[in-house]
C-alpha cells in the first residue's frame, strides 16, 4: 500500500457504490456518508488539496432505483458510462435479482479487475460470489445470512461475529451498520486513522478501529 496520503496525491481515488433494486438504503448510504464526510473533513483540514475520494452510486441504468424501504436513487451512472473505480463497494439488501443479472455480474467482475479495492457490505458478498470474484477464503455477511453464504459457496470460510474481514483487495462486511465501520476501516488504510478518527467524530458515531 502507498504511503502518499490525499493531501500530496494528484488525483481523488474513485469509489464506484453498486446500486439496484432492493439495494439496503444504510448499506448504501453508510459507505457514502463515510467517504464523502472523509473527504469534507480532509479539505477542511488541507484547503485547496484534491478530496481524497469522489464517490459514484452505479447502476445498470439512469432510470431510479428503489431502495428495499423504497427511498429512491438517482444514479451518477450507468454500467456503459461509470469511470473506473479504484475502490468499489458492493452493498446488500435483497439481492436475487441483481446476483442473478449478467448485466450486473460482469460489471463487477471488470469494476473489481481494475479496483485497489473491492468491499462488500452484508448480502452484497452473495454479489460478488455470484461475480467470480469472491471465491474462497475467509469472508462474512449479515449473520442472518450466514449459512446460506456457507451452503451456496462452501469454499468460502464464512466467519462469525465480525464487523468486516479484511484480506487486502477484498474486504466483506457484517450487515447493514457494519458498512460504516468497514468504511472507516477503508478510510484508515488509505489515507490514516486520523481522517477516520475525524470523520467519525463528525458523524456522531462511536468507532472502534478493531473488526
Amino acid at each position: 500500500m502507498s504511503s502518499v496520503t490525499p493531501a500530496h496525491r494528484a488525483h481523488p481515488l474513485q469509489v464506484a457504490i453498486l446500486v439496484f433494486d432492493d439495494v439496503e438504503a444504510l448499506d448504501l448510504g453508510g459507505p457514502y456518508e463515510v467517504l464523502t464526510t472523509a473527504s469534507r473533513m480532509h479539505q477542511r483540514q488541507h484547503p485547496g488539496a484534491p478530496a481524497p475520494f469522489v464517490v459514484q452510486c452505479v447502476a445498470r441504468s439512469m432510470g431510479p432505483v428503489r431502495a428495499r424501504a423504497g427511498l429512491c436513487v438517482l444514479p451518477d451512472a450507468d454500467f456503459a458510462n461509470a469511470t473506473v473505480p479504484d475502490v468499489l463497494i458492493v452493498p446488500g439488501g435483497v439481492v436475487d435479482a441483481a446476483a442473478a443479472c449478467p448485466a450486473t455480474r460482469a460489471w463487477v467482475a471488470q469494476a473489481a479487475g481494475h479496483a485497489q479495492i473491492t468491499a462488500s457490505v452484508c448480502t452484497g458478498a452473495f454479489i460478488l460470489a455470484a461475480a467470480g470474484v469472491l471465491t474462497e477464503g475467509p469472508a462474512t455477511t449479515h449473520w442472518e445470512d450466514i449459512a446460506d453464504l456457507r451452503a451456496q459457496y462452501p469454499a468460502l470460510d464464512v466467519q462469525e461475529n465480525v464487523r468486516w474481514v479484511d484480506r487486502g483487495a477484498l474486504v466483506t462486511s457484517a450487515g447493514i451498520s457494519a458498512g460504516i465501520d468497514m468504511s472507516l476501516h477503508l478510510v484508515t488504510r488509505l489515507v490514516g486513522a486520523a481522517l477516520s478518527e475525524r470523520t467519525a467524530r463528525q458523524m456522531d458515531t462511536p468507532w472502534n478501529p478493531t473488526p
